[in-house]
């Protein structure tokens, strides 16, 4: 588990992922917390493993670089997820992701759960850097990256919508 002084970061756990396919509110109950409409917006993130031989998507339940629930403390509200996308590549490269629910936007929850990662990911001494990617347009997670100090380093295709804008931070520049 990892905080701010209002944010939670809670590591995604198997039981996570079990309460939400039962449903939203058996997530909330095991949470002990209110699950604002709109969210999440990529329930791939919750995905089960699939059944002995058939091919899953990888899990990020990783204890080192896991997933993570977004709880507001203040108001025991979970507020978005989001996380890292494994563990670094050989050359020190690690992902991260995020989101919050659509109506807890613009209260600087992304911001803050991004600067909470950055940081656990510059504990390890292997990384030499953090990259996100956003779609390929100006919009609100461009200027939570920029806060917390990533540059845009280039726009990459994408098989699912089209194009994508990486943002990075090495290192030696945080």
């Amino acid at each position: 588990m990892k905080w701010t002084a209002d944010l939670e970061l809670l590591a995604l756990l198997p039981a996570h992922k079990e309460a939400f396919h039962r449903g939203r509110e058996h997530l909330a109950a095991l949470l002990a917390v209110a699950i604002p409409d709109g969210w999440p917006q990529f329930p791939e993130a919750f995905d089960l493993p699939a059944p002995s031989g058939i091919p899953a998507l990888p899990d990020l339940t990783n204890a080192e670089w896991p997933a993570y629930l977004f709880i507001w403390r203040g108001g025991s509200t979970l507020v978005g997820s989001g996380g890292f996308a494994g563990p670094p590549d050989t050359g020190g490269v690690v992902e991260i992701g995020y989101e919050i629910a659509p109506t807890l936007r613009n209260r600087g929850l992304a911001t803050r759960a991004a600067e909470t990662m950055l940081k656990s990911a510059f504990r390890h001494p292997q990384v030499r850097a953090v990259v996100a990617h956003t779609l390929a347009e100006e919009n609100a997670s461009n200027a939570v990256l920029r806060k917390v100090g990533m540059v845009f380093v280039g726009e990459l295709p994408n098989t699912e919508v089209g194009k994508v804008w990486r943002w990075e931070l090495r290192r030696q520049d945080q």
